[in-house]
């Protein structure tokens, strides 16, 4: 049985596997076992509520409950902005006209800001490739709005996902080398460990003060503002049944899109249900239904069959373990 649960101190090989395989531009997820003990010893206080609600980074490990393989990660940060900028480019589109020549042009702007302070953020959602089908990736991903579900007030009223932007097969991005590269005189994974390792001041040093005409870029450049990089079309396609939307932020180095939604907006979060446990040996149900603790500490997810009866939700013993809870427990239920 796939489960989600929280990523602590003993996850270090497996995430440093995943960050492996996630390739570059995946900048929450560097391939440095420094970081990411760091960020997994984060994730445990976060999870065990031994550090500011605004500090916490909750980090989530999919793993093949039969035979403990994690298979995928995915986080959810409480607040990003408040300790370091979190900087972006708006993309402005910009009107001008000469009446007396009749000519009106429609002119697009980079522009650098630091908009999203304080909001919530999910991120990291990477699989293994042969996890990306049969649904453990929707699993994976709806377990962080179940998360946020649990306890909304430990989340921002705004929700935001950041989209890997394109790179070629070779592993070139084409936003950073005709642009972002001329402000950053770095390899493109410098700055991004840079970006995930300091404060951000170099950004702040070095990032262009004047907006950037998108006009007079390269056109591989141009062509790839606000897009997707084609590992993450299936997380946008989750991101946007969700509800989350494109808000014209791109990132400063590839230019992949945001997105963002109000919290108690989310599908997930606005649609499940807090049902009482009742535990059966057998369980009937034509499709299987999300089903997640229904706190922070110890939260645990998956995906099985789930009868539910007004407030009660019948759930197997097997489940019930999976999930660590017993009868008479809370559980929240999304069909």
């Amino acid at each position: 049985m796939l489960v989600v649960r929280p990523a602590g101190p003993g996850d270090l090989d497996s995430l440093l596997e995943l960050a492996i395989l996630s390739g570059p531009g995946f900048t929450s997820l560097p391939e440095d076992p420094d970081q990411l003990s760091e960020r997994l010893d984060l994730s445990r206080d976060s999870f065990a509520g031994a550090i500011e609600p605004q500090e916490r980074w909750y980090t989530l490990m999919l793993e093949e409950s039969d035979t403990g393989d994690v298979d995928g990660v995915g986080s959810v940060k409480a607040a990003v902005g408040l300790n370091r900028p979190f900087f972006s480019f708006r993309v402005v589109n910009n009107t001008q006209s000469s009446p007396s020549l009749g000519i009106k042009l429609e002119q697009k702007t980079l522009v650098l800001v630091n908009e999203c302070t304080g909001w919530s953020e999910v991120g990291s959602l990477f699989l293994k490739a042969d996890r990306r089908k049969g649904g453990a990736g929707r699993l994976l991903s709806q377990s962080r709005y179940m998360l946020i579900g649990a306890e909304p007030d430990l989340f921002a009223d705004t929700v935001l996902a950041e989209l890997r932007g394109v790179f070629t097969p070779d592993g070139a991005c084409p936003f950073w080398d005709h642009v972002a590269h001329k402000f950053f005189p770095m390899e493109f994974d410098e700055a991004d460990r840079m970006t995930g390792s300091t404060d951000k001041q170099f950004i702040l040093d070095l990032a262009p003060r004047h907006p950037i005409y998108v006009e007079l870029l390269p056109e591989p450049a141009r062509a790839v503002i606000g897009k997707v990089h084609p590992q993450g079309v299936p997380a946008m396609a989750l991101l946007e049944s969700e509800g989350f939307r494109p808000n014209g932020l791109v990132d400063i180095f590839d230019a992949g899109p945001t997105v963002s939604c109000q919290r108690d907006n989310i599908r997930t979060v606005r649609d499940a249900r807090r049902l009482t446990v009742k535990v059966e040996t057998e369980v009937e149900a034509e499709l299987p239904s999300l089903i997640s603790t229904d706190r922070v500490e110890g939260f645990r997810a998956v995906r099985q069959k789930a009868a539910i009866d007004d407030d009660t939700v019948t759930l197997t013993a097997e489940t019930a373990a999976a999930l660590k809870v017993r009868a008479g427990d809370t559980v929240r239920v999304k069909s």
